[in-house]
């Protein structure tokens, strides 16, 4: 007749054994569990983040014959905050405040809840020498279904030829200064609902530069303010140009 050996586990062991492995098992996977929480806590503040500074010290750029400096929260791309020589600087600011980006406007500037307020900017050299405005008597005015429709704001809407290569865009035109008419394209339809900016219009600046801004379809309404206070903030930046 056999025996039992004497290293063979009573039941009461093997349970023990067994509640206590289920124990650490279960403790480890609540000390994950927090480290998940805690680090999608820090990486949810970094996407919101990510390509954004909030520090304003000044970054001199040179654009041809012009210097610019702008502080680097108001610098799209973190390539471009290193300054020097560039062909291109492409800038972004909150309406009405013109400010640059903070930790107070991440919200904006991420466009959380449908926000709607950043204006994009770019400068380069003149690819043309005509500006918006100036395109409109010789250029545009072949383009456009004439006499257009009265808009927002004094504006007046036009819609482009089907031949004319603008496909789903009207040009808002407005009686501006110096017989300088108000110019822009605006996008419209489910691409314009689609987009941060559908409205464009660009000037020229400083020493042969192009200014281009893009902008929300609903600041058409105060396009005199707009208009006037990009280009007044736009020359903060400009050390030396006309």
């Amino acid at each position: 007749m056999s025996h039992p050996s004497s290293t063979a586990e009573l039941p009461s062991e093997s349970h023990s054994r067994l509640a206590l492995r289920i124990f650490y098992i279960l403790l480890a996977l609540a000390a994950f569990s927090v480290l998940i929480s805690i680090a999608g806590r820090l990486l949810g503040d970094t996407i919101s983040t990510v390509g954004h500074t909030d520090n304003a010290q000044v970054v001199e750029t040179v654009i041809g014959n012009n210097v610019l400096s702008v502080p680097a929260n108001f610098i799209r791309f973190e390539k471009q905050r290193a300054g020097g020589e560039a062909r291109r600087l492409d800038l972004y600011m909150r309406w009405p405040d013109l400010a640059g980006y903070s930790t107070g406007s991440r919200d904006d500037f991420n466009h959380r809840g449908g926000s709607r307020r950043i204006l994009f900017l770019a400068l380069e050299t003149q690819a043309m020498s005509r500006d918006m405005s100036d395109r409109f008597d010789p250029i545009y005015r072949r383009l456009i279904d004439l006499p257009g429709t009265p808009a927002i704001a004094g504006l007046r809407s036009y819609r482009f030829a089907e031949s004319s290569g603008y496909m789903n865009e009207i040009l808002m035109v407005g009686d501006g200064v110096d017989g300088r008419p108000f110019v822009a394209r605006c996008l419209t339809g489910q691409v314009a609902a689609e987009s941060l900016a559908p409205c464009e219009r660009d000037v020229h600046f400083g020493d042969e530069l192009s200014l281009t801004y893009r902008f929300p379809a609903k600041l058409l309404g105060e396009w005199h303010k707009l208009d006037a206070e990009v280009l007044g903030k736009m020359q903060e930046f400009l050390r030396t140009g006309s």
